[in-house]
């Protein structure tokens, strides 16, 4: 055998060893790649998610200011468990019984929950974890009486809570909203 044949059967050894050395650094690329997007897609469902809990929670919140404004409001009065608007049971909590938290879920006094709970028209609610469009639990609202105002309001804080698909997607949400008893319209439409 000569030198040139010993010399072409070493390269044929190199190529593939070469050759496996790149599949390798090819394989770990995609292999990166394909978990970049995952990372990317469970990224954009938490967002997503998160979306979902702050409008379910916008919409309990507006809910209770429509119904302060339309003349419900009250002082307050104990409040001792959970309401639904479903039942026509909506009410006006006094200062002096409020959750602990209202970042803390569920909301409870004593160890009892309270809050009104609110089913917007068509929100598919399933009480387990949710799929595209399911919401894991209905809104639910606390309003709370704070004080006369000068002009002759009433200030309420509204607390509002919404979920996402599943019980660790909630949005809790707060505002205060002055309800004026003689608050006339001075240029139409109103």
């Amino acid at each position: 055998m000569s030198i040139l044949g010993l010399h072409r059967g070493r390269q044929r050894g190199m190529v593939l060893v070469t050759a496996l050395l790149l599949l390798v650094v090819v394989t770990i690329l995609a292999v990166g790649m394909f978990r970049s997007f995952g990372e990317d897609e469970m990224i954009a469902g938490n967002m997503r998610e998160k979306h979902r809990a702050v409008s379910a929670a916008e919409t309990a919140e507006e809910y209770a200011e429509w119904w302060l404004s339309t003349g419900n409001g009250t002082t307050g009065t104990p409040c001792t468990g959970p309401l639904s608007v479903a039942a026509g049971n909506v009410q006006v909590c006094a200062t002096g019984s409020v959750p602990a938290s209202f970042t803390t879920l569920p909301w409870t006094i004593a160890g009892a929950p309270v809050g009104v709970t609110y089913v917007p028209p068509a929100m598919n609610v399933t009480g387990a974890l949710g799929g595209m469009g399911a919401y894991y639990q209905s809104p639910e609202f606390y309003i709370t009486y704070l004080s006369a105002t000068a002009n002759g309001g009433s200030l309420y804080q509204i607390d509002a809570v919404g979920y996402g698909g599943s019980p660790d997607t909630a949005a809790v949400i707060e505002t205060v909203y002055e309800v004026q008893s003689n608050v006339t319209c001075v240029t139409p439409p109103c």
